[in-house]
């Protein structure tokens, strides 16, 4: 009984969000729900998993038949989503050109199906890769662009995050499951393990900061969207400390950091963005090349220097035999006998290296890493471009871009299909140029009615002008 009295005031709670949202004056396309759903997905358990009773523990042969039920739903959006793309072709052929890094990439995956041991497996893989693809350009070259970004997340947000807290305090048997680190019970929420749903509250979070700054630096539009976004921040800030994922914790309070300093810290210049990532990367490297230094900040953060196994994890991932140069094919190393190998030495199971620098390398090689960054470095470009031109939304990009780097130094977010590689590839290929050009044709047909309203809202596809 009091599980369903939980269950309906959680429903009235996300009710209550969204309607503290609205903003009818702002009309996005309703084609957004397609990457929303994707997003549901991608950022909670696999759809087959709902649908057991209590988690199992995984078979190699699992892990490559994956999910027919998945598959399905999945082909269903990535349809929907060609079809929207496609009536937007001139804009989205605009966005790929202008992030050709991303392209490149996404291609040479591709190509490095041909020397993987299972293509069939691969080819999968990559098409469900694609569709991250087509979510991010539904979302591009919608023509409230900004305000698709911010409804995306408040959408996985204001869904997730109750929903984490109502399983995990009323519904344990599907909320909590049995942790064979350290044998006691882990917090999962709406997703699979503790580090899934610390990268969900990680991602929304930020995100949601983010919201809360821009309205106290507006001063005008405190009301319902700062109720809505603050309770979001409280139960996401509660959320990852009760998952007890250290990197995410670790890589909250940076973006946390990079976000006051980048929005309260005197004149937001381009220069004062490139000073505060320099002095990021300098303290990084002083924590890895000192042990001292390194030890200090691991136990601070309630962890062994082995970093729960995942430096031994490392060493044996680097002996497998693999190619240094083209790697093992797309998302083809875990499959097989060098898994079995692997789980035979690992305790927890890995299906990723837990970092995304190694993770990418054993799969595309060093030819991957260096496509990995120059995608990296470009997208380096136009989040500092960003900044230049509104420094409230490019610094939320900034922020977003440090954080997934850093969290790709114990876990492996660069793998398509993660949620936090979808959103980083969404604020590397945010450039503002972009949207006000297209924002500028697409005023240039509308009827005057709709062009005066453009003028005195002063929106150009979703950005707001600047004082």
């Amino acid at each position: 009984m009091i599980s369903l009295i939980a269950t309906a005031v959680c429903a009235g709670v996300i009710l209550f969000l969204f309607v503290l949202q609205r903003e009818p004056e702002i009309r996005t396309s309703k084609a957004l729900w397609i990457p929303t759903v994707w997003m549901l997905i991608s950022a909670s358990r696999p759809l087959s998993a709902w649908l057991q009773s209590e988690p199992l523990i995984p078979t190699a042969s699992q892990y490559v038949e994956g999910s027919p039920l998945e598959r399905l739903v999945l082909s269903v959006l990535m349809a929907a989503a060609l079809i929207v793309l496609l009536s937007r072709l001139q804009r989205v052929i605009r966005i790929l050109v202008a992030n050709w890094p991303i392209i490149l990439y996404f291609s040479y995956c591709a190509v490095s199906i041909l020397w993987s041991d299972f293509p069939g497996v691969a080819l999968k893989r990559w098409v469900r890769a694609s569709g991250d693809l087509m979510m991010i350009l539904i979302v591009l070259t919608d023509r409230e662009t900004l305000m698709a970004l911010k409804r995306l997340f408040a959408r996985v947000g204001f869904l997730l995050i109750p929903l984490s807290i109502l399983l995990i305090e009323f519904y344990p048997g599907i909320g909590r499951m049995y942790s064979i680190e350290d044998m006691s019970t882990a917090i999962t929420g709406v997703t699979t393990n503790k580090n899934t749903l610390g990268a969900l509250c990680l991602m929304i979070g930020l995100a949601s900061v983010w919201r809360v700054v821009g309205l106290l630096r507006e001063r005008s539009h405190v009301g319902r969207h700062f109720i809505a976004h603050g309770s979001i921040v409280v139960m996401a800030i509660w959320l990852l400390f009760m998952s007890d994922s250290s990197t995410s914790k670790a890589c909250f309070l940076l973006g946390l950091a990079v976000i006051v300093v980048l929005n309260f810290g005197g004149r937001q210049q381009a220069t004062k963005a490139h000073f505060v990532v320099g002095v990021i990367a300098c303290m990084a490297l002083f924590i890895f090349v000192l042990p001292d230094a390194f030890a200090s900040v691991v136990h601070a953060l309630g962890r062994s220097t082995t970093l729960t196994g995942r430096t031994r994890l490392w060493g044996i991932v680097l002996n497998m035999n693999t190619d240094p140069w083209i790697g093992t094919g797309f998302k083809s190393f875990w499959l097989g006998s060098r898994l079995e190998q692997v789980w035979s030495q690992v305790y927890f199971f890995p299906q990723q290296a837990h970092n995304g620098y190694l993770e990418t390398y054993i799969n595309l090689g060093w030819i991957g890493v260096a496509f990995l960054g120059l995608l990296l470095a470009t997208g380096y470009r136009n989040v500092i471009s960003a900044f230049r031109r509104d420094p409230a939304v490019g610094a939320f990009q900034l922020t977003f871009f440090v954080v997934v780097l850093a969290y790709n130094i114990t876990e492996a977010a660069f793998t398509m299909s993660d949620p936090l590689w979808l959103f980083l590839l969404l604020m590397i290929a945010f450039p503002p140029s972009i949207c006000a050009r297209d924002s500028q044709k697409e005023i240039e047909v509308v009827d005057p009615e709709e062009l005066q309203e453009h003028q005195r809202s002063g929106r150009v596809y979703g950005y707001e002008e600047i004082a």
